[in-house]
């Protein structure tokens, strides 16, 4: 008996060792695999750090770039003589862009005026008013609206839109600030639309069921409850559109006739910020090149002042 007790024991002992052996293993496997996730982990989280700095460095990058080369204009014709200056003429070294200023700030505006209402209810017909068969149809043709080249939408302008102007108005050849608004307005109705769809689908359906509920129709729980309550991302988009009007280029060479100017008419012929520097910069060089990269950078601030100013107004509604 006490020989059998002592072999018990012993395989007792040996289980025990076998047990805290195979613990220790599944230990070690554990912590290597958890050691293992937590290297791949940090590898990603590296990874979104680094297309994080090279979007951030991308853009320092350029900002640096354009001011280093457009400063020396500004200090040399002088910062309000450039940008007061009535006239352009880098024949006689003369640098003003007043009237580029104002034919951009001129067919900004009209593109949004044209652009906005036109997007935004649209916007709300594809959330609210029509059916899926309907919105099955229209989200394709706005997506391939989108899609569509600038250069496109220039030559629609030159061909269609550029004629009509012509005849309908006092206009000489029909290239015009009106043009480019007309164009700039259709080519911002894509951005416009499915931001500001978006922003009213992410309305709470509480809201529209209260307003309903309290015996308001539905256009009037359109106007007066969701369009409110999706005023942050209406803005988001309309400064979005903004952007794309301020930065479209070829499409208004093709339209805007292109002539620096003061323009006292939206019929007038006129020049933007964009397309001067795409029209000169091929063949500038000197003093010429640098007021080039001088006009880039006031189009670098105007939009900075646009996107500071978007994020004041999303703040204030958070």
């Amino acid at each position: 008996m006490n020989t059998i007790n002592i072999d018990i024991k012993k395989m007792n002992k040996k289980l025990k060792k076998i047990k805290i052996n195979a613990d220790a293993k599944n230990s070690i496997s554990a912590n290597r695999k958890t050691q293992k996730r937590k290297h791949i982990e940090r590898l990603v989280e590296f990874i979104f750090l680094f297309c994080a700095l090279v979007a951030i460095i991308s853009v320092g990058t350029i900002a640096v770039f354009v001011f280093i080369k457009g400063m020396p204009a500004l200090v040399e014709i002088g910062f309000l003589n450039f940008l007061t200056g009535k006239m352009w003429k880098p024949s006689a070294e003369v640098f003003g862009i007043l009237p580029m200023i104002l034919s951009s700030l001129y067919v900004t505006i009209g593109a949004i005026v044209i652009g906005v209402p036109i997007g935004i209810l649209s916007a709300v017909f594809m959330a609210e008013l029509a059916p899926k068969w309907m919105k099955k149809i229209i989200r394709p043709i706005i997506d391939l609206l989108a899609g569509i080249p600038s250069v496109v939408h220039g030559l629609f302008g030159l061909l269609v839109i550029v004629p009509f102007i012509k005849e309908h108005t006092n206009s000489l050849g029909g290239d015009s600030l009106l043009a480019a608004m007309i164009v700039l307005g259709i080519m911002i109705l894509p951005t416009v639309i499915s931001i500001s769809e978006s922003s009213i689908n992410q309305v709470p359906k509480t809201y529209k069921e209260a307003s309903l509920g309290m015996g308001a129709s539905k256009i009037q729980t359109i106007f007066k409850v969701i369009i409110p309550a999706a005023k942050s991302g209406i803005i988001t988009a309309i400064v979005l559109g903004i952007g794309r009007a301020i930065g479209e280029t070829m499409a208004v060479i093709l339209v805007a006739g292109n002539a620096p100017q003061i323009p006292t008419k939206i019929t007038d012929m006129g020049r933007t910020l964009t397309a001067n520097i795409a029209m000169e910069m091929n063949y500038a060089f000197g003093l010429h090149q640098e007021a080039l990269f001088a006009t880039g950078v006031v189009l670098f601030c105007f939009i900075m002042l646009i996107n500071i100013v978007l994020n004041i107004i999303t703040r204030k509604d958070y």
